[in-house]
């Protein structure tokens, strides 16, 4: 039986990159009167680079804007991300960040079922309890036992360290976890700390190689709405059965 729930965020939880994460971008580079603009398909060049000072910083290397040779950039690198997580928190505490189907009925019955329940993120702690405690309610963060996020490990996704950190935090072996992922970095960065993973695709990550998941999905599913396996014919509503019978014949 599975005795923890891992979750990623940006993509898994809710659909925050290209409404949510990249509008923030933006209006934090206007706030600061730079010429700079993401498009949404440019955004999705970026994703591969985890972590949002990282993406920034990877920006300003491969760019030809003028702001990349100024002395202080790593400070104007922090002043823009702190000004982009507010942002991006208003934004949170909008309608507008829906948890993607199936989420918060997983996350219930998890909860009421004892299961240990923690996010591995490359996201800010911030963000995640905004984006928490506005779709679930008052102190539904407390429903979560470990998370890792932001900066909690230097070697953000694919690298498996934010992961090995929650396993550490919860006394718990790979083997007794299973993760949700959305992107085929978080899929390599979970099952790199030897963690079975079922993804549920998300906007910019359709094209992605989920080689090694246990299931490809395009959500969890609703009763209403059932989910549609991806890897081969099948669909459903993903809840606590299912995920341990993948886990048990992975």
């Amino acid at each position: 039986m599975l005795t923890a729930l891992l979750f990623d965020v940006d993509g898994t939880l809710a659909e925050t990159e290209r409404d949510g994460h990249r509008s923030a971008y933006n209006a934090a580079f206007a706030e600061f009167g730079l010429d700079w603009h993401w498009d949404a398909d440019f955004y999705g060049t970026l994703l591969p680079v985890a972590g949002g000072k990282e993406r920034l910083r990877h920006f300003l290397q491969h760019s030809r804007v003028p702001e990349a040779d100024r002395p202080d950039i790593d400070d104007l690198i922090g002043q823009i991300y702190a000004t982009k997580t507010q942002l991006f928190q208003r934004w949170l505490a909008s309608d507008a960040a829906a948890l993607r189907p199936g989420v918060a009925r997983l996350i219930r019955e998890a909860h009421e079922q004892g299961v240990a329940l923690g996010v591995v993120t490359t996201t800010s702690p911030g963000n995640v309890t905004a984006l928490l405690e506005h779709q679930l309610g008052a102190g539904s963060t407390d429903w979560f036992t470990v998370i890792a996020a932001g900066d909690i490990v230097p070697a953000k996704k694919p690298a498996p360290d934010a992961y090995l950190w929650a396993l550490d935090q919860l006394g718990l072996a790979a083997s007794e976890c299973l993760a949700i992922e959305d992107s085929g970095i978080g899929l390599r960065s979970a099952t790199a700390a030897g963690i079975p993973t079922v993804i549920t695709v998300s906007g910019y990550t359709a094209n992605d190689d989920f080689a090694g998941a246990l299931a490809v999905l395009s959500d969890l599913g609703e009763p209403d709405a059932p989910y549609r396996r991806l890897d081969q014919p099948g669909s459903g509503i993903v809840g606590l059965t299912t995920l341990n019978a993948w886990h048990i014949h992975r």
